[in-house]
């Protein structure tokens, strides 16, 4: 899973290769991406961001999302075709900091390339599997622990959670075989459950490493802002990812959680507690994945 760090060169091939994508061309742009208000807003402030470090730009993008509504099942967009989309009117845990990340990504492009497909572009290359989507569900990549290994494979972050003394543990990753019914692309297409079922055992045989909470507090300092933190509880089949935000440290040195909050919380995006704080509010959280942006 924790392969020697890629080149660089990698990434930059993909961000110079051609945008067109079968799939979304198949479906109008006014359903992949939403929110032009709120993407035309965050322009205003892009010349102040682009000169800032890929994570600093990423931080200070999500923190201009805080106060975005909460909203879930924002990919399910068809019932057949899967493409990259956006609803920057309305977000979830992971769609809250891909977005950001995205955004962050696209201002280290010309401005001339400040539009919503170059977004979507850069949404595809880290949601996918490999960078691709192919206009199937499975193309997607749906568990974090997975994210996290593909991207730093690609060297589009560096995962640091075995740097900062992660751990390995047991995981089970069934949810999606198991609640297949609260998946419209999965109710739609019964043949799709199979591949799901192939790419959870896969994501399961996977090692997984995380720091458990107890240990978050001696290495918060080494944390910077715009990290990907991804929260694992306790699962039945050992431990699992569950949540996930960025890191934004305050001027006053305290690190905090940023994330997007379910509406059983705070029905938002929200700069939250000092990050071992957040952890230990809930008896489920077990620990973090960290996982820091590259240019």
């Amino acid at each position: 899973m924790r392969l020697p760090f890629p080149f660089i060169l990698a990434f930059a091939c993909l961000l110079c290769a051609s945008p067109a994508r079968s799939a979304s061309a198949d479906l109008p742009l006014s359903t992949v991406f939403k929110g032009q208000p709120q993407f035309d807003q965050l322009l205003l402030s892009a010349s102040q961001w682009k000169t800032l470090p890929i994570g600093e730009r990423t931080a200070a993008i999500g923190l201009a999302l805080c106060g975005t509504p909460y909203k879930s099942h924002t990919l399910e967009i068809h019932d057949r075709i899967e493409a990259p989309s956006t609803n920057l009117a309305g977000l979830d845990c992971w769609t809250f900091f891909e977005s950001a990340l995205a955004f962050a990504r696209m201002l280290g492009e010309p401005q001339g390339n400040w539009t919503p497909q170059t977004m979507l572009r850069h949404i595809e290359l880290d949601r996918y599997r490999s960078g691709q989507c192919d206009g199937t569900y499975l193309s997607r990549l749906h568990y974090l622990e997975e994210w996290f290994s593909d991207n730093h494979q690609r060297g589009l972050v560096e995962d640091l959670t075995r740097k900062l003394g992660g751990i390995k543990v047991s995981h089970t990753a069934n949810e999606m075989t198991i609640n297949w019914k609260s998946y419209r692309y999965l109710k739609a297409d019964p043949s799709l459950r199979q591949g799901i079922r192939t790419m959870e055992q896969r994501v399961s045989d996977a090692p997984m490493y995380h720091i458990p909470k107890e240990a978050v507090p001696k290495i918060e300092s080494k944390l910077r802002s715009g990290d990907i933190i991804g929260i694992t509880t306790h699962d039945p089949g050992g431990i699992g990812t569950s949540h996930v935000g960025l890191a934004y440290r305050t001027e006053d040195g305290v690190l905090h959680f940023m994330h997007a909050s379910s509406p059983r919380n705070y029905g938002k995006v929200v700069l939250d507690s000092r990050l071992s704080d957040y952890l230990n509010r809930y008896r489920t959280d077990a620990g973090i994945l960290v996982a820091r942006p590259l240019k």
